[in-house]
């Protein structure tokens, strides 16, 4: 959980103190297998000594200083943790430090909580103030050594090359707290004497081995808050086998603290049918009962959203939603539920690039995550597996669980809720796609489901058009089978999607809006969106009114049923046929057009750049 542990005293006395950036170097690549980048390399060697020679001049040389302290189960790291004991309490104290070598910064655009940093690229920064609060205020609701102790933490952004008052001046507008305070070169005595005044001049082992130590689980409080916040919202109101599915998840976690048992539960359903409905409600149900649960799921778009409408009145939720590569280093047990939605996104392993050399193993991603609590629930749609490399299904699932000598319970949701509720559409779209038996038949109509064959992607985009003039919401996508650029240097996105004279660009690829585009991860929820072509990552997981379907050259309607052209297909993670077989290309690319056309809650718009599959669906659809 950090990259170095050593104390002020001990980073003075160095010989050579470019020396201290050498071991952080070294741990960092022994632990995640990747090498610190020059700016990095260049902070540890200009600003650690100097906080060091200020913790020696404060009489602080024998605290522990945890370098690069990674936050539990985020890809955060705070600069410094210095870990002691209160100078009138004796209780475990903590101080967190964030280091700038900024001489200079100011306010960006009138907004307190963002500055804007001359000659520094990348736009505006949040205020080190902010970003230190954040780091406390995590530590807070996670941590449970800290999480009873109201005054344990305290967080300090250190500018320490900042010694011209008036150069930082327009800093001052953030509200200080004792988790976030900021100080320049010019105030260091009165830095020191905030650290006098929450260290002790002892040693600080004890604190930071408990620190260290200590279990990872949200806090009561946070919990107390998120009951709050999403227990009792009006749209995640159950019905039918969803509240089953809550029903179940509550009595296996009251079994399991009596029994002292762990039981896998997997919910299956189509898309529409309510998994993350029943997700949201165990979630708040589970925290108003005081249970230590988390979500997570495998798609970054998912996450950041729910993250958005689940945490919208209280940020402090939004900590309570994970990815699935989080659980690597969790506690065995140490949740009483993990909720796991859109669990079809299940990677084989966790490892990545950025994973730390001592967890490249061949621990199996669904293994860690039934590991990491009493009652794991697996939320999933077996025909959304889209990506190479995801491994969700139920019969996955269910024999790794008994290989593990556990019973599995499941539950499936029945009712229907996405394309108007209409079980005959999704029934449609399965057997067009031969992902159902039965061969593809005519659709006669639903009054509630509108289905339409646009004859070129101009007629789409009108069509959906009217649509959004009626005050419904649209959106366009596509299979991926145009190149995808990155934004031109004025953030312009470039119009990739080219069939004939219409021309749009895909979704931005950025976690910011740029111009009238959403941010990547909110394409199909923000506004801005419909000027740009989703892709199933950005598409899986939400829904709109109106759906805009562009089936490419990679689905083609040949001598009476889809067939598939992988020569068309430009997504680069199906591009290595040694790794994905035609026949495994073949399922991945049928269950992609699975998604895209079903995300529609009233109508779907078709359209095909392959003249015979035009005519092909004219002829399977009923004016």
């Amino acid at each position: 959980m950090t990259l170095l542990r050593t104390t002020a005293r001990r980073i003075v006395d160095l010989d050579r103190p470019e020396s201290l950036a050498e071991q952080l170097l070294e741990q960092m690549l022994f632990r995640t297998g990747r090498r610190a980048g020059e700016a990095e390399q260049r902070s540890w060697t200009r600003s650690l000594p100097v906080l060091a020679r200020d913790l020696v001049d404060a009489g602080l040389h024998d605290i522990e200083m945890l370098l690069e302290y990674h936050l539990p189960l985020t890809s955060q790291r705070a600069d410094v943790v210095l870990a002691g004991t209160h100078p009138q309490t004796g209780a475990a104290s903590y101080v967190v430090v964030e280091l700038k070598q900024w001489s200079a910064a100011r306010r960006y655009e009138d907004n307190p909580e963002l500055v804007e940093v001359s000659g520094m690229p990348g736009g505006p920064k949040l205020h080190p103030a902010a970003q230190v609060k954040g780091y406390c205020d995590y530590l807070a609701d996670f941590a449970r050594t800290v999480s009873d102790q109201p005054d344990a933490l305290a967080g300090i952004a250190y500018l320490h090359n900042a010694t011209d008052p008036g150069a930082v001046a327009d800093l001052r507008s953030y509200p200080m707290s004792v988790t976030g305070r900021m100080f320049t070169a010019g105030e260091r005595g009165d830095m020191i004497e905030f650290l006098r005044s929450r260290l002790a001049p002892t040693p600080g082992y004890a604190a930071a081995d408990a620190l260290m130590k200590s279990a990872i689980a949200p806090s009561q409080q946070l919990l107390k808050v998120a009951a709050a916040e999403v227990r009792d919202r009006p749209q995640f109101h159950l019905l039918g086998n969803q509240q089953l599915a809550v029903d179940l998840v509550l009595h296996e976690v009251e079994q399991s603290r009596a029994a002292d048992r762990k039981r896998v539960i997997i919910v299956t359903g189509g898309p529409g049918s309510g998994k993350s409905v029943v997700a949201l409600s165990l979630l708040g149900e589970l925290a108003r009962r005081g249970r230590t649960v988390l979500h997570a799921t495998g798609s970054r778009s998912f996450t950041q959203t729910l993250r958005k409408v689940a945490g919208h009145r209280a940020p402090r939720v939004q900590k309570m939603f994970k990815y699935f590569n989080q659980f690597m280093t969790a506690d065995r047990n140490g949740l009483d539920v993990l909720i796991l939605d859109e669990a079809h996104r299940i990677r084989e392993t966790s490892v990545d690039r950025y994973t730390r050399a001592e967890l490249r193993t061949d621990r199996p991603q669904v293994d860690e995550l039934i590991a990491a609590a009493r009652v794991p629930v697996f939320l999933l749609d077996e025909h959304q597996v889209v990506r190479p490399g995801e491994m969700g299904s139920y019969a996955q699932i269910e024999h790794y669980a008994a290989s593990l000598g556990l019973e599995t319970q499941h539950i499936h949701l029945g009712e229907q809720f996405r394309c108007g509720g209409s079980e005959e559409y999704l029934l449609w779209v399965k057997r067009l796609l031969d992902l159902a038996d039965g061969g593809p038949f005519e659709w006669k109509g639903d009054p509630q489901f509108t289905v339409r064959i646009a004859d070129s992607p101009e007629e789409m985009e009108h069509l959906l058009s009217q649509q959004r003039d009626l005050g419904y919401s649209a959106r366009m996508t596509a299979g991926y089978c145009w190149p995808w650029s990155d934004a031109d240097k004025d953030g312009n996105l470039v119009p990739d999607v080219r069939i004939g004279s219409w021309a749009r660009p895909w979704n931005s690829k950025s976690d910011r809006r740029g111009g009238d585009a959403p941010p990547a991860a909110l394409w199909a929820t923000e506004d801005g969106g419909f000027g740009q072509v989703g892709c199933v990552y950005t598409a899986q997981g939400f829904e709109y009114d109106w759906n805009g379907v562009i089936l490419g050259p990679d689905l083609v309607w040949r001598n009476g049923r889809f067939t598939t052209i992988r020569e068309a297909n430009r997504d680069p993670d199906f591009k290595n046929r040694t790794r994905i077989s035609d026949v495994r290309f073949d399922r991945l690319v049928r269950n992609v057009y699975k998604v895209l056309l079903t995300r529609g809650m009233i109508g779907t718009v078709i359209y095909s750049t392959d003249a015979e599959t035009r005519d092909a669906l004219r002829q399977l659809i009923s004016d």
